[in-house]
């Protein structure tokens, strides 16, 4: 194979998000994919009341939804699930597993739906078919003769609230609470932050909210990409003069313009919507920074409204009634100087106090954020600081006000509802060994960064995955992969081939099973599942598309399938009758969480879905002072250990327009002019012309931490970018190899990605268009 970067191509990139770019993507990878003309109407159902629920992000599903429910993104994970194309057992007697080694993401997944159970055959070095019975006895007998407190129970975010709640009680009754999730690598900094301040840990707004906001204020989040259906909320607010105040380092498409994709009008015109109406390119790790400068501003606005005798800026008898620590944040904010806010945010005075005075004059505001400000080693301060923000003017528990954190994967908020926590503390254990007569673990178990430290220890007998690309995901590449080799077993539940079946344990089982979107027969019928959305709103999904093969087995089927053969028996609970009908899971789940769940089955089909209570929506604050808390900031620097040191840059990762996280739909990134690879990194031209390089320019970058390890990624091409200076960024998952993993988010263990510092260094001059 050619390497990826000899197929760059760069060129200007300019155009709206939405409009005929995001209608030629759909067309091209239904047709990519071999979408079948009779699944191509399911994008008609795609985020319906009676649909299905997608199976990319985690935006809110309206109930009163638009003709098509669906975005590019959208459209692509449907494609990439309905696909027609089969990995057969005949393609892996071609291959070895060593062999595809040197195959791509996108290739490995490209290849299509896995179609029958997988072992690995290390005489062959072969994947091999294996009959359901014999791989569940296996597995079984493996997980029976382990030592059960270090076995490693992973789930990506995608499974049902059925399937998770099944894979919690398979951990729970093995004897562990060993059940990181993608949670603990993107949003665990939201669960924290908000838990601390405002009781609840996720977030407060509800779509209505977006129709009754005055002013939205966007962190660190690329809605263009990672959840385009949100446009139409942005959309209708600009149309209502709402103004738009965004904070990310990158100008993204999605927040600039938009076209509507829905509006013949639009279409044909090429109107373009201003999304953002100012934009402020902070600088990576800086928001801390950024929004005491917006707090400042409103001190400063309120001192000269009490001067002039004019009503207070300052929302005083909120504050009062409803939150705890003001005076303790009052003073850090006052004694914080410009001049360091300045400096670590790497915006103006100006344009600080501008954006405040913005925020001050509006009524009722957003404040909207994503892993740009999750992935950092202050990111929980950096939730705390925009409820913060909040707080100031009463912006929590009003409508068209509120914290809205924006998840990625589309049910990963759900798993967290239904008992996938790695804290026992959030999990109710008393109901648990109630309801099926066991004796719950009570000892914390390993999230993410945990499972990934106890791994490179050896210390993990098994890892079993519940979707995902794990291996990929995780920081620190090289030793982890060496280290995956040494698991004695890996057991991967999956709907396609990627890196994590290929880097496998000692023993290793792929186990396909059927996508949401596929209907699911089972003794009792069809079945339906349920997801919770990103406000926290729950929605019934019903597959609408034929199986890919009859051989697959559902999530719940293979999750209980493990467990009836790795658990005894138990006289509580019937895994074949879960199985049979899922209604009977949602009993289960009503019965051990009933504030949430009551009448489970008959809300599930509720229009724009049935909401979970959030106590902060109405100013009710399960904190342990009983209010609402003020969080005094640490510190303004966004990366207290790493200093920026001479001859580094600092680095942070994003994600491209052809990917939703680890899923590589293509090498294309038309949002920023990149087409046909992936191996690039997004310079400033100045920074370039102080080192002497130039757009084109092969480079290798080293992680800049001294701390004995060799962290590199070689073969990246440079590629001007509007992007603050003395900061670089480049794609995720490939920059992963430069992340320590000790490099997380202090209280929450989030890999710190957005902020990792490093040394660059020219490798060579490539002859592609990457001028």
């Amino acid at each position: 194979m050619s390497k990826d970067s000899d197929n760059l191509r760069v060129k200007p990139a300019n155009m709206p998000a939405g409009g005929w770019g995001s209608v030629g993507e759909v067309a091209h990878i239904l047709f990519d994919q071999r979408t079948a003309l009779k699944d191509a109407p399911l994008l008609a159902r795609q985020n319906k009341p009676d649909g299905y629920a997608c199976v990319s992000c985690a935006w809110a599903k309206p109930a009163n939804p638009h003709p098509f429910e669906f975005c590019e993104s959208g459209a692509k994970a449907t494609a990439w699930e309905t696909t027609s194309k089969r990995l057969e057992p005949a393609f892996f007697e071609r291959h070895t597993v060593t062999e595809l080694e040197a195959w791509g993401d996108h290739e490995l997944e490209d290849l299509g739906r896995l179609t029958v159970p997988l072992r690995w055959d290390a005489a062959s070095d072969k994947y091999r078919p294996v009959g359901w019975d014999t791989a569940f006895a296996e597995i079984g007998a493996a997980l029976r003769a382990m030592e059960r407190e270090q076995v490693v129970f992973y789930s990506s975010g995608r499974a049902s609230l059925e399937t998770s709640y099944m894979y919690s009680l398979l951990a729970r009754m093995y004897g562990n609470n060993n059940l990181p999730d993608s949670s603990n690598m993107c949003h665990e900094s939201t669960s924290v932050g908000l838990q601390k301040s405002i009781g609840d840990g996720v977030g407060t707004v509800v779509l209505d909210d977006f129709a009754q906001t005055d002013c939205i204020f966007f962190f660190g989040q690329n809605v263009g990409v990672n959840s385009p259906r949100m446009l139409h909320q942005l959309q209708e607010a600009r149309r209502r003069g709402v103004p738009i105040v965004t904070f990310n380092p990158l100008r993204e498409r999605g927040l600039v313009s938009f076209t509507n994709p829905q509006s013949p009008v639009e279409m044909l015109t090429r109107h373009e919507t201003v999304i953002s109406t100012d934009y402020l390119q902070v600088k990576p790790g800086g928001d801390t920074a950024a929004i005491m400068g917006l707090c400042k501003t409103v001190f400063a606005l309120d001192d000269a409204a009490v001067a002039a005798g004019e009503p207070r800026v300052l929302d005083t008898v909120f504050i009062m009634e409803h939150t705890h620590g003001f005076a303790e944040f009052e003073a850090s904010v006052r004694a914080c100087e410009w001049s360091a806010i300045e400096r670590e945010s790497g915006l103006t005075r100006a344009a600080l106090e501008s954006a405040g005075a913005v925020y001050a004059r509006a009524g009722a505001v957003l404040g909207v954020y994503g892993m740009g400000l999750t992935q950092h080693r202050n990111g929980v301060q950096n939730v705390e600081m925009i409820v913060n923000l909040l707080l100031l003017r009463g912006n929590i528990g009003k409508p068209g006000a509120g914290v809205c954190p924006v998840r990625g994967h589309s049910n990963v908020q759900g798993q967290r509802t239904v008992g996938i926590t790695e804290k026992p503390e959030l999990a109710p254990l008393d109901k648990l060994k109630e309801q099926y007569g066991f004796e719950p673990p009570r000892e914390k178990g390993m999230n993410t960064v945990e499972a990934c430290e106890a791994i490179l220890a050896r210390k993990v007998p098994a890892f079993v995955g519940l979707g995902g690309n794990f291996l990929r995901a995780v920081p620190e590449t090289v030793l982890m992969e060496a280290a995956w080799r040494e698991i004695p077993l890996t057991v991967q539940i999956a709907t396609k081939l990627n890196r994590n079946h290929i880097v496998h344990g000692k023993a290793s089982y792929v186990l396909p099973c059927l996508g949401r979107i596929e209907v699911d027969r089972q003794a009792g019928g069809e079945q339906s599942v349920t997801v919770e959305d990103s406000t926290a709103c729950i929605h019934g999904s019903r597959g609408m598309a034929e199986p890919a093969a009859h051989t697959l087995l559902s999530e719940p089927a293979i999750v209980a399938g493990i467990a009836k053969a790795t658990l005894d028996p138990n006289p509580k609970l019937d895994w074949d009758a879960w199985v049979a009908d899922y209604g009977r899971i949602r009993e289960a789940i009503a019965e051990t969480y009933p504030d949430i769940f009551h009448d489970f089955n008959a809300r599930m089909w509720t229009p724009g879905g049935f909401r979970k209570p959030v106590g902060a929506a109405h100013r009710v604050w399960k904190t342990e002072s009983g209010k609402a808390q003020f969080g005094v900031p640490e510190a303004l620097a966004g990366d207290p250990d790493l200093q920026p040191r001479e001859n580094t840059l600092r680095l942070f990762t994003v994600r491209s327009d052809g990917q939703f996280n680890t899923t590589i739909y293509s090498r294309d990134d038309r949002f920023r002019g990149v087409y046909g690879s992936r191996m690039v990194l997004f310079m400033h031209r100045a920074d370039m012309a102080t080192r002497a390089l130039a757009p084109g320019d092969a480079v290798t970058l080293s992680c800049a931490a001294e701390d004995g390890v060799v962290r590199r990624v070689e073969g990246l091409v440079l590629v001007p970018y509007d992007i603050p200076p003395g900061t670089i960024a480049g794609y995720y998952p490939e920059c992963n190899p430069l992340i320590p993993l000790w490099h997380h988010a202090k209280d929450s263990k989030v890999p710190a990605a957005k902020a990792i510092d490093v040394r660059i260094e020219r490798s060579g001059q490539l002859s592609g268009g990457a001028q």
